[in-house]
């Protein structure tokens, strides 16, 4: 039944509504964001947002961002380790370059007989008067003579190179052109004449049977090679120390020092034994040939030769015209060679001719000669009695 109404005439009594909390909810989010009933508007504080993030910066993204290529720099090391690599590229090419251009010939071959190998290492260097790449003004300027009225080609310069596997000296020894020796399939000659009668490969076996000395490797340079690497390179500077004057060749060369030696100079001072300044003939002109020699690969290894653009270039393309090899020597060989011989101007290298019996450096004492040999078989000194200088 619905309950019984007031009675008329008597006022409602009216309850204020209250929100009452749901059962298991606390307080609601809404809460803060509406003014509670009950309180002053002027006691309502409204709840602060929440700050904001600001957006990440690219700097720090992962991973980080590589700089421009572009503006890289270079460190000292780096720049350093760039020149070396081209340096050694340049080399190489050098090498190759003189490797695959120099000429070869088979000038050392085995046959029974041969001697065997020592100590050491010993070269055969040869000055061939071939006139190979001459014109006939050249040979005229160079004063090199009638090659049909020599009798062939022949070889003006004979000479062993010993370089020791110790700490003993090098030694340059001069085997005079006009030494009487046997020749194999030819009697007794001049040793200049297996050059002519047999060519590289008869003398290597020639100078082999005479000195009993095993030869490694194999070097000659014709006269227009010679003249060549010496313009090449500017001159070479010699101390003359008299006026010499070739009455056969017509060359002439004024005493000085120092002074400049130019192709025609070169080659006419290394030749020379009809002077008044080669008394001695054949044995001065050894001498003057060891001497030479020196200055010239000393000139040519100095540091104003190979850094300097205008000598180096001229001498490297002089150099595979003027130079003949054995056909298993290699470029490695050459320059261990120059290396050893750059001492001979500064006393590191011993020179010395063969002993002989006469001026005419026709003989060899025998008893001198052994010894010389026997040290160089065993790289020992060189006694200074079997010097000839």
């Amino acid at each position: 039944m619905p309950p019984p109404r007031p009675p008329a005439g008597r006022p409602r009594d009216h309850q204020r509504a209250q929100m009452m909390p749901l059962p298991g909810r606390g307080q609601s989010p809404y809460d803060e964001r509406t003014r509670p009933m009950g309180h002053r508007e002027q006691d309502y504080v409204p709840p602060q947002p929440p700050p904001r993030q600001p957006p990440p910066r690219q700097d720090d993204d992962y991973p980080p961002s590589r700089p421009p290529r572009g503006r890289r720099r270079w460190g000292f090391g780096r720049i350093l380790m760039t020149l070396l690599l081209v340096f050694v590229v340049f080399l190489a090419g050098i090498w190759v370059y003189l490797e695959f251009s120099i000429k070869r010939v088979d000038a050392l071959a085995d046959y029974e007989g041969r001697p065997v190998a020592a100590a050491g290492t010993n070269w055969l260097i040869v000055g061939s008067d071939s006139r190979e790449g001459l014109t006939a003004a050249d040979e005229e300027n160079l004063a090199t003579g009638d090659v049909a009225a020599a009798g062939g080609q022949r070889t003006d310069t004979i000479m062993v190179a010993h370089l020791p596997d110790n700490s003993t000296k090098p030694t340059l020894l001069s085997l005079p052109r006009d030494s009487q020796v046997k020749i194999p399939g030819h009697g007794t000659n001049k040793i200049n004449a297996a050059f002519s009668l047999g060519g590289p490969k008869l003398l290597a076996q020639t100078v082999e049977g005479a000195t009993g000395l095993h030869i490694d490797h194999y070097a000659e340079i014709g006269f227009g090679g010679f003249a060549k690497i010496v313009e090449a390179i500017g001159g070479v500077e010699m101390c003359i120390d008299k006026d010499m004057n070739d009455t056969v060749t017509g060359i002439s060369i004024k005493a000085g020092c120092p002074q400049t030696l130019d192709g025609r100079e070169a080659l006419g001072f290394v030749r020379m034994r009809h002077s008044d300044a080669t008394p001695r003939s054949d044995l001065d002109r050894v001498a003057n040939q060891r001497k030479f020699i020196g200055a010239l690969v000393s000139q040519i290894a100095s540091p104003g030769t190979l850094l300097n653009p205008f000598d180096f270039f001229p001498l490297l393309s002089a150099a595979p015209d003027a130079l003949t090899m054995d056909s298993g020597d290699h470029v490695h060989n050459l320059a261990g060679l120059a290396i050893a011989m750059r001492g001979i101007s500064s006393g590191g290298v011993v020179t010395t001719t063969v002993p002989v019996t006469s001026g005419s450096a026709e003989n060899w004492d025998k008893n001198k000669s052994k010894q010389l040999f026997d040290a160089l078989k065993n790289d020992t000194e060189v006694p200074d009695s079997v010097i000839v200088n």
